[in-house]
Order: structure tokens, then sequence, then C-alpha cells
């Protein structure tokens, strides 16, 4: 390369393996200015002895750290601020790893939830064994038309930052003394399941390992009356008693499908024997 002293931005974009608007960027965030910038024409130039200013940006930047701190660093360059920003930036990291490590465990559960109704053999009650939950839930007598009316109860559960972790978690339930009645047209509470890595602000419960009469099927909760009644047909002759609530959750619902043949709801209900 010939000695030169100053380089066009276009240059330097392309010798430091950079865009024009990352320059640009750098310039407006006042990390680097140009040498001279042409009055005339708004070129910009920059010069040999700024190229070591850029590559400790170009360091700094993939080890993730913030504009700002790296304009405040390059204001008052020392060994120990440096040392304190990489130690600070360090922490980041390791915060943003564990979060990384949540955020995959809650893919892996969804998947595993949704590959659960995929394969789910569909209207046949079943006694299965049910691991323990831990739950946030509010009693609140509704009458449920569409998943929409659910709503005004979600909103008061909601304690998380994002709305997403509902999808798919959000239950409802049937008190055991309506059950025994065979009132199904309504519900007397609505719950929230909640994963090991979900960090719940408000009240929660952990509902115990526990025998339940399961039935999946095609079809949301207000399709659901007539598959209460199919439990109870089927319990008759099992020699069980019901315990408890019923947990009637919608595994894949409208919110990720758009063909209602694709929708899938479980109903459990916890029995013990007669």
């Amino acid at each position: 390369m010939e000695k030169r002293e100053l380089f066009q931005i276009g240059e330097v974009a392309r010798m430091f393996h950079l865009s024009v608007s990352s320059l640009r960027h750098y310039e407006k965030a006042g990390l680097l200015q140009p040498e001279r910038v042409d009055t005339e024409t708004g070129y910009r130039y920059y010069s040999v002895r700024q190229f070591e200013c850029l590559n400790t940006i170009r360091y700094l930047r993939v080890l993730g750290m913030p504009l700002e701190q790296i304009a405040d660093f390059l204001k008052n360059r020392d060994v120990e601020k440096i040392r304190s920003l990489l130690r600070q930036q360090k922490q980041e990291v390791a915060h943003r790893q564990r979060q990384l490590q949540i955020i995959e465990r809650k893919i892996d559960n969804r998947l595993a939830q949704l590959e659960d109704a995929l394969a789910a053999r569909l209207d046949e009650p079943e006694l299965i064994r049910t691991p323990a939950r831990r739950i946030a839930w509010l009693r609140d007598r509704l009458s449920l038309h569409s998943y929409l009316d659910l709503e005004p109860s979600i909103r008061q559960l909601e304690r998380q930052k994002e709305a997403v972790v509902f999808l798919g978690k959000v239950g409802v339930g049937i008190a055991r003394e309506r059950l025994l009645q065979r009132q199904y047209d309504s519900y007397d509470l609505v719950f929230l399941l909640l994963d090991d890595e979900d960090d719940y602000e408000g009240t929660t419960e952990l509902l115990p390992a526990c025998e339940c009469a399961r039935i999946r099927f095609c079809g949301s909760h207000s399709d659901a009356p007539a598959y209460y009644a199919a439990l109870d047909r089927f319990l008759a002759g099992q020699d069980r008693k019901i315990t408890g609530f019923s947990r009637e959750v919608t595994m894949i619902d409208d919110g990720f499908t758009a063909d209602p043949s694709r929708v899938v709801t479980e109903i459990c209900i916890p029995v013990e024997p007669v």
C-alpha cells in the first residue's frame, strides 16, 4: 500500500471489513470523528493515526460492549479502566449465557408439548400419572365462548415481562363439586402452568403428582362439555372417584395454527381408587 496520510471513508470501511454506515454511526455516537471533512463534497477522510482507535472499537464491539461505554473509554483511555470494563462485560456475558440457557429450556419444553400434542391419541379416555406441576391460579367463575373470554383473567395473572410466556400454558378448570354434579358449562378458575425456570413474581401453588383421567380432542374450550361427559362415563367403569378440579389446557391453539383441525385440547381430572 502506498504511503498516505488520509483515506476516504469507503477505503477505511474495506480495510477494516466494516460498512460505511457503521463508520458514520461511530461518528454520530462520538467514537471516531473523521480527520477531515471536505466542506464542498462532504467526503470524510481518516488518518493512519486513527486506525489504532478503530481497532480498539472493533475489538470491544466483538466483545459485545455498548457503544456508550466504548465512547467513554476512548475519551479517557486507561489500563485500570479497561480492566474494569472487561470484568464488567464478562459478568454481562455470563448473565446473557444464563438467560439463553433459560430460553433454550423453554424452547425444549414447548417443543416437547407440541410433539406430544401432535402424536396424541384423540377422543380416547385413559388413566395416566401426571408429574407435580407448579401453577399460578385465580378463582373466577367464567362463561367461555372463545379463548378471548379468558383475557381479563389472564391479565390479572400476568406478572411476566413477556406475554408470549402464556402461549400454550394457560388452563381453565372446573371445581370438583361441579364436576360431580356434571356441570360443564362454565369454569371456576384460570391457571398458568409454570416451568421450573419461570421466575413468576406472584403467588404460586405446587400441584402434587397424581393419577388423572385424561382425554385429548380436536377443538377448544367451547367443545369441551361433551368430552367431560365422556370422561364421566369412562370413570364409571374404572372404579375411580374425582379428587380435585379439572385441568383443561389447549396444547395447540389458534396462536400457533390457522387450521382448526390442528387445534388440540387436553382435559385431566385427578382421581383415586374408590
